[in-house]
């Protein structure tokens, strides 16, 4: 969530380095993709190392990603990066996930992932919003991990910081959203129990992003974010 976008041609990298309380009115979105991964993208990586690749926009994912991109949108595709990242899943085995950022921001997303899967923090799923219609409340209500999404602002201030490819949303299930008595996607942790995928202050997650620069929507005061992170605090 986000409160207070021409292809490329595609060049993919590899690197390897060792390594869910209560307010009144919650979504009723339900996960609903509208389908599942297409067999050339991986869901599991066969070793227990980190890796992570990336590539321009090419006219493929283009075309897939017509629900989270269009023209009017506030960053040309060629300003994005498509990413493939290795993360522990809740079963505590290593998967490989999916996302696209603004290319600014590549490295120091990578880098966070990079951190995340070393300190073992667990993570639902890692897919892009395309795969749930663009929808943001079904992509949340699913626990998907994702970062670019070209819309505006829950309050419709104006365009999100996902729109840029700049923020991220952490496992929504486990850190909604809440504003007033608006709770997104779902209330079940609210009282931030110390459970997997909770994100808490300081914990290994906060300090990630924060290495590299990035703020977290845990700090607000209205609203709060829990799953959000952003690149310049919005």
């Amino acid at each position: 969530m986000n409160t207070p976008a021409g292809p490329t041609g595609s060049t993919a990298t590899t690197t390897a380095t060792p390594t869910r309380p209560a307010t009144t009115r919650v979504s009723t979105t339900t996960p609903s993709p509208t389908g599942p991964p297409t067999p050339s993208r991986p869901t599991t990586t066969p070793t227990g190392a980190f890796t992570s690749t990336r590539s321009g926009i090419d006219t493929a994912l283009a075309a897939r990603m017509s629900t989270s991109w269009r023209a009017g949108c506030p960053v040309p595709l060629s300003e994005l990066t498509y990413l493939t990242m290795t993360y522990r899943g809740f079963d505590g085995e290593a998967h490989t996930g999916e996302m696209v950022v603004a290319t600014a921001v590549a490295d120091d997303v990578v880098e966070v992932f990079r951190q995340l899967y070393a300190a073992g923090f667990p993570i639902a799923r890692m897919r892009l919003v395309d795969d749930f219609g663009g929808d943001d409340d079904a992509s949340m209500a699913a626990d998907n991990t994702s970062a670019f999404n070209c819309r505006r602002t829950t309050s419709g201030s104006g365009w999100s910081q996902h729109s840029y490819g700049r923020a991220i949303d952490i496992n929504p299930v486990e850190n909604p959203y809440l504003s007033d008595d608006l709770v997104l996607p779902t209330d079940e942790f609210v009282d931030r129990p110390e459970a997997p995928g909770v994100i808490r202050d300081g914990d290994a997650c906060v300090q990630a992003f924060a290495s590299v620069g990035w703020s977290w929507g845990g700090d607000w005061s209205d609203p709060v974010d829990y799953q959000h992170f952003s690149q310049n605090g919005r």
